[in-house]
């Protein structure tokens, strides 16, 4: 084991890792910038796009800044009264900050490189993977170079002023609040957009028009490809943001108490720091092996995709083992194999995703020859399909659960098992930088597509951006899955953590968190409701907002002269200004709810029925999340696998079917599920932060 005063040294690993991210994305950047833009039809598209997103955010980050506003300065009368950490609100504020601007540089750089991809397959196949996949590494590695960077930041700060090392986890755990905050508002509002555009588009367009999917005559095409950056870019980078942050910070936490005995507490708060800061190395080699040849096959391009996420995990491994050897002990090596857990629970959720949302298996096949006897079956199987993949992820998660607190030591210190489930999430999330990549390269294949067909280049080009694209539904459908798997144990591991901030703050406290005890079964009852309250305000909005784009796209096709036939342009900034008006109005509610439930329940009911309302909503928060994504993902594939010629192809009464249950099942996997991630992890942090208000004004004592 490495002397203290040298370990104390490797902490400038992480502000390293988080500028050698933050540097290599850039180079990334500037590399898919240099490419060519193609012809003026498709920077006129593209540029239509980029407008698109820049409204949308900049109307969205004024209304978040009021909310941020209002919640900074009752943090701030909070910390006067000594019920938070001083540092917290202003904490706050850099933890909104960073995760927003994780997903604004993520969204411009993926609204930049979705010409320049099918422009580059104009070229070659290899060359169209390598500008969307670059274009999804700058998304990843900004996201874990901000998230290094916020806690560099402020743990050298908080040392600066005399905090100790108990002081610092401590406080630093309040710290992920903003972050959530950023990203629940992120991914509902951007969910909301993208979905009510989709929708609205396909049900005119496909069903009643009977025109292509990204057809230039599509009113809501612009939208629709607009929302692809908002929702899918913008709102996944902020969501894995604050995964990312929340884990680290957890688990440093709970290792002031599983290492306090042994002495090693400033050794256990540091190995999830740079852990994390060498899975940025990893990403980063990872990423110089995803390379194609020229077959238009799905398979031979997730093959390409997998080959750089799974030597990024091995390198993650191989380090992972050196880091815990020389900064714990091999003593610790327990701790070792709870890392690997969560790297291979990642994994074989990511696979399990793949199969039941993929064509290339049978759960989504079935799902297509639903199609042949109409919506209702399509519906009915999918449904089902959902339902039936939430059982392995369980089952993965729960083997991940008790592997990494056996492994940790758990079965003799029950703190250090706490420790050990934390960092198994750490252990998931360190490849973040490459995982984020294939998920951020998803929308950017899209737009790809959509681009090519609006600026109707040739069939081949074509072929290749819809391999793309294809490979993109499913790298997308694995991603939230991973982030599904991710926000469980992150979950798990902020539990633990209030926990613990409750009896720092109050040590003589004593929970009392047996289910006989009401309030905690209340608390059970009230969070497991919570996510079905959340999905429902979610989806309600989507539908408002899709039925005010049909009834749009409806009135242009019938009022414009000439649109049918491509002689007249469809006016695409009004569909794109309704779906902006709707998102930013809808999505307030549903994010207000994962703030207000738990400080209410905890004033009502006090810290023990919080406890119970954060285990209900974790449980039925993670398997309604999982069941929405992969219902969605197998009802949109299912559709493009008729699209691909199976049973009538396009235009059959089958491809009709589909396109109903992929329209029922976007808002499923694209708001309401991913935003899932989210408000089960929202709610903890919120619990944390409010932790010492509840204590000291809870009815129930």
């Amino acid at each position: 084991m490495l002397e203290t005063a040298f370990v104390e040294h490797l902490f400038y690993l992480v502000p390293a890792g988080s500028l050698f991210a933050l540097v290599y994305a850039l180079f990334l950047f500037l590399s898919v910038k240099k490419m060519d833009e193609g012809s003026r039809q498709m920077q006129e598209i593209a540029q239509a796009i980029r407008t698109g997103t820049r409204a949308y955010l900049g109307r969205q980050y004024k209304g978040v800044g009021i909310f941020f506003a209002i919640l900074f300065i009752i943090l701030l009368i909070l910390s006067f009264q000594g019920l938070v950490p001083t540092p917290v609100p202003f904490a706050f504020l850099t933890g909104g900050l960073f995760s927003g601007l994780a997903g604004f540089i993520g969204m411009t750089n993926a609204t930049m490189a979705n010409v320049r991809t099918a422009n580059a397959a104009r070229k070659s196949l290899n060359l169209g993977l390598r500008a969307a996949f670059n274009s999804g590494a700058v998304m990843g590695l900004t996201v874990v170079g901000l998230g290094l960077l916020d806690l560099s930041i402020w743990y050298f700060l908080l040392k600066g002023l005399g905090y100790s090392i108990e002081q610092i986890t401590s406080t630093m755990l309040n710290f992920g609040m903003g972050a959530s905050s950023m990203a629940l508002f992120a991914r509902v509002g951007g969910g909301i957009f993208t979905k009510a555009a989709d929708v609205g588009a396909d049900l005119v367009g496909k069903v009643e028009v009977g025109i292509p999917e990204d057809d230039p005559r599509n009113p809501a095409v612009i939208a629709d490809n607009v929302g692809d950056n908002v929702g899918d870019v913008a709102g996944m980078g902020a969501d894995l943001y604050e995964s990312y942050v929340g884990s680290i910070v957890a688990t440093s936490a709970l290792a002031i108490t599983a290492f306090n005995q042994a002495g090693l507490q400033f050794q256990g708060v540091l190995v999830p720091l740079i852990i994390a800061a060498v899975g940025v190395l990893a990403s980063i080699i990872g990423t110089w092996f995803v390379r194609s040849d020229e077959r238009v096959e799905q398979a031979v391009l997730l093959k390409a995709l997998r080959r750089g996420v799974n030597i990024s995990a091995v390198l993650i491994a191989v380090l992972a083992f050196m880091i815990i050897k020389y900064v714990l002990g091999p003593n610790y090596l327990g701790v070792y194999g709870a890392i690997l857990t969560g790297l291979i629970a990642g994994v074989v959720i990511g696979l399990l995703t793949e199969f039941f949302t993929s064509a290339n298996y049978k759960p989504t096949r079935n799902v297509a020859e639903q199609a042949t006897t109409g919506a209702a079956t399509v519906i009915i199987s999918g449904l089902s399909v959902g339902m039936l993949s939430t059982v392995l992820p369980v089952v993965v998660v729960a083997v991940a659960i008790f592997a990494s607190f056996a492994l940790a030591g758990g079965l003799q210190n029950f703190n250090m098992g706490l420790y050990g489930i934390a960092i198994s999430a750490v252990g998931m999330l360190s490849t973040l930088g490459i995982t984020l990549a294939t998920d951020a390269y998803g929308p950017v294949a899209d737009n790809a597509g959509g681009i090519a067909e609006m600026a109707d280049l040739p069939e081949e080009v074509r072929e290749r951006t819809d391999a793309l694209d294809s490979l993109g539904n499913t790298t997308a459908a694995t991603g939230k899955g991973f982030a599904i798997g991710s926000a469980a144990l992150t979950a798990l591991a902020l539990i633990a953590a209030y926990v613990e901030q409750v009896q720092v703050i109050k040590p003589d406290f004593q929970f009392n968190l047996s289910i006989t005890n009401p309030p905690v079964l209340i608390g059970l009852f009230v969070g497991g409701m919570l996510p079905f309250l959340f999905s429902a305000m979610a989806m309600q909005a989507v539908g408002r907002a899709a039925q005010k784009i049909v009834l749009e796209v409806r009135r242009q096709f019938k009022e414009i002269a000439g649109l049918l036939e491509g002689t007249a342009k469809p006016d695409y900034a009004t569909c794109v200004d309704i779906c902006t008006r709707a998102a930013q109005k809808e999505m307030i509610l549903p994010a207000l709810s994962a703030i207000i439930v738990p400080i209410i329940i905890g004033l009502l009911l006090g810290v023990n029925a919080v406890a119970g309302l954060l285990a209900g909503s974790t449980v039925c928060g993670f398997m309604l999340a999982v069941m929405m994504a992969n219902s969605g993902g197998a009802w949109d594939n299912a559709k493009k696998y008729i699209e691909e010629g199976n049973h009538g192809g396009k235009g059959s009464e089958a491809h009709k079917a589909a396109v109903v249950g992929d329209t029922v099942g976007d808002p499923f996997k694209d708001t309401a599920g991913p935003s899932l991630n989210i408000l089960i992890k929202l709610t903890s942090m919120v619990s944390v932060v409010f932790a010492g208000f509840i204590l000291a004004f809870s009815l129930i004592k």
